[in-house]
């Protein structure tokens, strides 16, 4: 009966306070970067550093979130998944108190505590959006999941979107004062969470370690190929994005001359493309295995096909108009990636391998900017190449790793209409000559009668059997 009733309960369409509370997660998760971006050329000339040393305010944000979101996800299919989020949040805010703080008291000697308070929020960051992402999994499925996790990655694009305008306003105050953003809007998003969202009840007992890791063992032993490829690609698709991101800001402000609120709205453009269309992609993909991913294999040449033109073009307009298609290809890939991932795993496992994801996710953001910063120094024609061959060779494993036949017949059919077909009994009759049913056609009184079976078709024949959704 429990087990009835949690399958029903995530049949039910989409709670739209929990799923706001719940999009509300990886929102604040991609502030931690996304709004730090156009503030960082003033960051090092305050703070007299390097190009290099200050895109480390990127990455030793990232690094430490892509170590500990493994250890996030265990804990979160352990423990459950609110245990987890909400002192992450905690973290997150706590580390923007740090480096704010350093910034207003020590001034120019302020790095090592600002790096300490990214550090910080890098750990706290680590049970946000992965976790958040494994919930929707836990709450919703088929088509309902597949809407649930278009508006999560949405909501991460709108962040992305919003956070360089935010940054610059806030920047027009003081470059800090965008560390002090982060605890008040945290605050907002923990009351959200606990009040608004309720973790389905569990049907078992928590795995032990050794059991855990034997199970996730097992995923990775049957489904490394598509696991592997996915993970690869959502990497390679948000360095791209972040190490375009951080070259644009140094760009525009050192050839157009545009900062503030200027620089912010040229920021936005590429990543309103990329929330538009992946809240759109996961709206209409459901559960169609082929879909996403000629969808993904598409969205990464798409982003081959930009990166290799956009050396080529002088013109601003032009120039836009390159890195939005990028934006476009990068909408099409992870909401697809998102669905394929969640949907290969059960819910006991579902938290680590969507963690796992997360990390290599987050080690694509911290290797973006540095990785751009030090390619730009060889040639902008270099550093573009090199992204599009990346993204090229990520489309190339996607299409021949990702293998739809497999993926649908490991899926198990959990749609309404699936399951009303599965409650009804459907025998099949027994094939037997055509001379027994016309001998019958008039007494039809001694079809009750009990008969023994023909000797072709031994008792228990599956053609017999009752359709119970297990045939």
């Amino acid at each position: 009966m429990a087990q009835a009733a949690a399958a029903g309960d995530k049949n039910k369409p989409v709670n739209k306070f929990t799923l706001a509370a719940l999009a509300g997660v990886p929102l604040i998760m991609v502030l931690g970067n996304s709004m730090l971006i156009p503030v960082l050329p003033q960051m090092a000339k305050t703070l007299r550093v390097s190009q290099m040393q200050i895109s480390l305010i990127i990455t030793l944000f990232s690094v430490p979130a892509g170590l500990v979101i493994p250890l996030a996800g265990f804990l979160s299919d352990r423990f459950g998944r609110k245990k987890v989020i909400i002192p992450s949040l905690f973290l997150y805010g706590l580390g923007g108190l740090i480096a704010g703080g350093g910034a207003v008291f020590l001034k120019e000697q302020a790095f090592p505590l600002i790096l300490g308070g990214r550090i910080i929020q890098g750990i706290g960051a680590a049970g946000t959006a992965p976790i958040a992402m494994a919930f929707c999994g836990d709450l919703w499925q088929g088509k309902e999941r597949a809407k649930s996790l278009g508006v999560i990655e949405a909501a991460n694009g709108m962040g992305k979107v919003a956070s360089p305008i935010l940054g610059s306003l806030l920047g027009l105050i003081a470059w800090w004062a965008v560390f002090f953003f982060f605890p008040l809007i945290i605050a907002v998003v923990i009351l959200a969470v606990w009040l608004l969202t309720k973790e389905p009840d569990r049907q078992q007992e928590p795995k032990t370690v050794k059991q855990y890791l034997n199970a996730i063992r097992k995923i990775f032993k049957k489904k490394a190929p598509l696991l592997l490829s996915c993970f690869f690609a959502g990497s390679a698709a948000l360095l791209i994005l972040f190490g375009v991101l951080f070259y644009l800001s140094d760009y525009l402000e050192k050839k157009f001359g545009m900062d503030g609120l200027l620089k912010g709205a040229a920021l936005a453009v590429p990543v309103l493309f990329m929330s538009t269309t992946s809240y759109i992609t996961g709206a209409l993909i459901k559960k169609h295995v082929a879909v996403m991913k000629w969808l993904v294999v598409s969205g990464l040449g798409l982003m081959a096909a930009s990166l290799l033109t956009l050396p080529v073009f002088n013109n601003i307009y032009a120039f836009f108009g390159g890195i939005s298609l990028a934006g476009i290809g990068t909408g099409l890939v992870l909401p697809c990636l998102n669905t394929l991932i969640t949907g290969s795993t059960d819910k006991d496992e579902r938290g680590l391998v969507t963690s796992l994801y997360g990390g290599v996710r987050f080690l694509g953001v911290a290797a973006g900017p540095p990785l751009f910063g030090w390619l730009v120094g060889i040639g902008q024609h270099i550093m573009f190449w090199a992204a599009a061959g990346l993204a090229a060779t990520a489309g190339l494993l996607a299409f021949f790793l990702i293998k739809v036949r497999a993926i649908q017949a490991s899926q198990p059919s959990n749609s309404p209409e699936d399951q009303q077909v599965s409650k009804q009994i459907m025998v099949k009759p027994v094939a037997r000559p055509a001379y027994i049913y016309n001998s019958l056609a008039g007494r039809p009184h001694e079809l009750l009668v009990a008969r023994k079976p023909l000797p072709e078709m031994p008792r228990g024949n599956k053609d017999g059997q009752v359709n119970n959704g297990d045939l």
